[in-house]
């Protein structure tokens, strides 16, 4: 009589899918794009001309180069925890918890968004009671809860449908915007009296944004049978995605009367103001033909906010999952389920802040949400130079992974942009947004510190390949959190700076420009000036104190079988749906 297995619990417990290329595109459409919506803002803002060409442009100097950075990173490490893991390899605990905390972080706050974006559109097409939106709201997190419960599978499987669908209806929209021709699409290329700057700064945050989440795939990289597909589908993935966006937006904009540009708005469509996608189909097909497809795209908007929900619950959940099976946070949180293989408390836990949170006013949460994804999209970049060194790519070559093509040269092209881009958009956002975004990325030290001191981080599994220093942290962590404070000081002390001539000398900004501290601009500015001084003196002291007393251990040489060993599963030939 043979004894029941024990029940394993982290990453060892997960359940492995046997997910096709298709699975992994479908996914990633649904956590980047998951249709154009969003894009409608972009066009008054920076005029119908720059928002073509944004579009058309980021996928060469932001998309490719993520995706890439992310496919490379994939293949050689297919790990559960995703960028964390990257992070952790190259840099050690300290970096690796930060990027962890960050991409954890920002989809627990910005997961309670879609349902609130949900609930506002029901609302358009029927009256709801605060009762009935509370039960909307608990009915679709219950719904895609179940369907995470249910495993990975089942996950892909509801993107998929989801994403067919939302290709489907803006491929129609594109259509039929070309085939009604009326005025040109890209005039003007900006609005009247903008400058370079003003038309770029006024386009490039949503361009990011919408083409930003390639990374995500990457955290349930442990539940996939062959990991080598999740390289194959970023490479799919990032042009359907820039299609769905530059055709739908330009046959939009040719179809519409010259000047309507600057009534575009993400509820167009859904009333007789404003314009949008759903005003394409609306306006152009007429009668009651018009009217019901108006009516479809809207219900195509909801089905649209679902399924980003449903991909970003699932790889939010695997975030604080994997910090723990790494004892850099509470144990309860590496529970897997016995029968389904999923971390089922990651799961639940998301759930509940998500409904706790889209009750609440967003502005100030997605403030912190875009600096703690600009954080992770410098770090990224600088964390695939780092693994290349330890991990040669001759050495890749052999086992037939996945490399970036044009050797180290071409890693100028693929690593810089994201990071140039991500700190010029720190510096544009606005001082409302590098404030509480500062803020925000210090609670990963603080974070940190706590989990490490009672969770013991990685020196419980491995305490000789991990020591501590006296302060009960990793060894060097003092240096470590003396340059993470001179890095925020500087950003703080000469952001404010610039800010002062962005926003003030040349900019003109007013208190309508701002989200957030709108009447206290200058105030928050003068703060940024003395706390960054003061993190910047407070860094170096730390810093070559660390140097002298908690000196990290030098960085060893990896055994690149035994880590390639460690990450890569056997790969298979997979076809697109096989």
């Amino acid at each position: 009589m043979s004894q029941a297995q024990p029940q394993l619990h982290g990453v060892a417990g997960l359940k492995k899918h046997d997910i096709k290329v298709s699975g992994i595109v479908f996914m990633l459409y649904c956590l980047v794009a998951a249709g154009a919506f969003g894009i409608e803002e972009m066009i008054p803002e920076a005029g119908p001309g720059m928002t073509i060409l944004l579009l058309c442009v980021f996928p060469i100097i932001w998309a490719h180069p993520i995706s890439s950075l992310v496919a490379e990173c994939s293949s050689v490490m297919p790990s559960e925890g995703g960028v964390y893991v990257w992070v952790k390899e190259a840099f050690g605990e300290f970096w690796g918890f930060q990027a962890g905390w960050w991409a954890t972080v920002s989809t627990y706050i910005t997961n309670g968004v879609y349902v609130a974006l949900v609930s506002g559109y029901v609302s358009q097409m029927m009256p709801m009671s605060p009762v009935a939106d509370q039960a909307l709201k608990i009915g679709m997190i219950a719904i895609f809860t179940i369907v995470n419960l249910l495993g990975l599978k089942e996950v892909g499987n509801v993107s998929t449908v989801l994403s067919i669908l939302i290709v489907l209806a803006f491929l129609l929209v594109a259509v039929v915007g070309f085939c009604n021709w009326e005025t040109n699409p890209v005039e003007p290329l900006m609005p009247e009296d903008y400058t370079l700057i003003d038309g770029i700064g006024g386009g490039i945050c949503i361009a990011i944004w919408m083409y930003c989440g390639y990374e995500c795939i990457s955290n349930m990289a442990g539940e996939v049978k062959n990991p080598q597909v999740i390289p194959k589908g970023l490479k799919l993935a990032m042009p359907l995605i820039a299609l769905t966006y530059v055709l739908p937006t330009l046959g939009g904009l040719c179809s519409m009367p010259a000047g309507t540009w600057e009534n575009w708005s993400t509820e167009g469509g859904f009333n007789a103001e404003s314009v949008g996608y759903a005003t394409i189909l609306s306006d152009n097909l007429g009668g009651t033909i018009g009217s019901v497809a108006g009516y479809i795209f809207l219900v195509i908007a909801i089905i649209s906010q679902c399924a980003i929900f449903n991909t970003y619950l699932a790889s939010g959940s695997r975030g604080f999952f994997v910090l723990a099976d790494d004892h850099l946070c509470p144990q309860f949180l590496v529970k897997v389920s016995k029968n389904r293989g999923v971390p089922y408390v990651g799961i639940l836990s998301l759930s509940v802040v998500t409904f706790i949170l889209c009750q609440s006013d967003f502005t100030t949460l997605v403030s912190m949400e875009v600096v703690f994804m600009l954080a992770l999209y410098i770090i990224l970049p600088i964390s695939v130079v780092k693994l290349r060194k330890k991990l040669p790519v001759s050495e890749r070559k052999k086992r037939n992974l996945y490399v970036i093509s044009g050797g180290n040269k071409a890693l100028i092209y693929y690593c810089g942009f994201p990071i140039v881009i991500s700190i010029f958009a720190l510096l544009v956002n606005g001082t409302d947004y590098l404030a509480t975004g500062l803020i925000a990325i210090c609670t990963g030290p603080i974070a940190y510190i706590i989990f490490k001191k009672t969770c013991g981080g990685l020196s419980v599994s491995n305490p000789a390949g991990n020591p501590k220093n006296g302060f009960g942290l990793a060894k060097g962590d003092t240096v470590r959190i003396g340059a993470f404070a001179v890095f925020a000081g500087v950003m703080a002390f000469l952001g404010q700076f610039w800010l002062r001539w962005y926003e003030i000398s040349w900019g003109e900004w007013g208190p309508d420009d701002y989200d957030i501290f709108c009447n206290s601009i200058p105030q928050v500015q003068m703060w940024l000036g003395i706390a960054g001084a003061f993190c910047i003196v407070a860094g170096a002291v730390l810093f070559f104190i660390g140097k002298k007393t908690d000196p990290p251990v030098p960085d060893h040489q990896l055994d690149v079988e035994e880590t390639l060993n460690k990450y890569l599963m056997e790969e298979k030939t997979e076809t697109f749906f096989d």
